[in-house]
């Protein structure tokens, strides 16, 4: 229970910080993304904001032999680069790119009430879904491939 207290606190206060920093509004984020434009450099000072903060209390946090509220630390290990990062970098950027949100913001967003965010949403759900079927279906072709080699 405490620690599903501490996501929903940890949720409300990445939403609040997504509020006060405006990047639930997609015209300033669309406008940070037009550099060839009329490019709006202030989510820059967002983004300096939150990796300064990360890159100073990741030096203190990391110490601990444990976390306050859990039992270990999950932390990356893969350090290769392939050619699903790379797709899914690039479908999620151009997503951003198209839409003006990403999934935290465009989840913040919906309580302006406007419809873009729920768009947004749905889109995302639905692109999320086709992904999940996609990969049942390579799991199965892969099942199959790998029964008949062995016969």
């Amino acid at each position: 229970m405490k620690q599903k207290l501490i996501a929903l606190l940890s949720g409300l206060l990445f939403g609040f910080g997504l509020s006060l920093s405006q990047m639930i509004d997609r015209d300033r984020v669309l406008g940070f993304l037009d550099v060839s434009g009329d490019w709006d450099p202030t989510l820059l000072f967002v983004l300096g904001g939150a990796v300064g903060v990360t890159v100073i209390a990741f030096r203190f946090v990391l110490r601990l032999p444990q976390p306050i509220f859990a039992s270990k630390f999950y932390l990356p290990t893969r350090k290769d680069i392939d050619l699903p990062l790379i797709l899914g970098a690039a479908i999620f950027g151009i997503g951003w790119g198209i839409a003006g949100y990403c999934p935290g913001p465009g989840i913040t967003a919906l309580v302006l009430g406007i419809p873009n965010p729920v768009l947004f949403i749905m889109a995302f759900i639905l692109g999320s879904l086709a992904y999940q079927w996609y990969v049942g279906l390579s799991a199965k072709s892969n099942s199959v491939n790998q029964q008949e080699v062995k016969q």
